[in-house]
């Protein structure tokens, strides 16, 4: 299957299970893979038959910058549904969101959550 894919949009967001993460709020990154048939965008040429990755990233902005969520599970569950209900020609897609820094201790360059998500049939 074909995707578009949009990597490593970057967020300031609330989300997280302690007080200080949702007082003082991170970074988050988001990588989006957006699964549709692109043969006819691919002839065309026309903006109509494919996806705006612009309208894209402003729907994974309004949820990343938009209400806390406790867990960046809920926040890539959240961008993958609407994702799906905003775009009629999208089949599936992939939502990776990643925390660079966690307030948990250790040594490690982030933690992230990937998920897939498919229209039901």
């Amino acid at each position: 299957m074909d995707k578009i894919i949009i990597n490593r949009m970057e967020f300031y967001g609330y989300h997280g299970l302690f007080p200080e993460e949702n007082k003082l709020g991170q970074r988050f990154f988001v990588d989006v893979e957006i699964f549709l048939d692109l043969e006819k965008p691919g002839s065309s040429d026309c903006m109509e038959d494919s996806i705006d990755y612009g309208q894209v990233y402003e729907t994974v902005k309004a949820i990343m910058e938009g209400e806390p969520k406790n867990l960046i599970e809920a926040a890539a569950e959240q961008v993958a549904s609407e994702l799906l209900a905003a775009f009629a020609k999208l089949t599936a897609c992939t939502i990776k969101v990643t925390k660079p820094d966690p307030p948990i201790p250790g040594h490690y360059q982030s933690v992230a959550v990937e998920i897939f998500r498919e229209r039901a049939k």
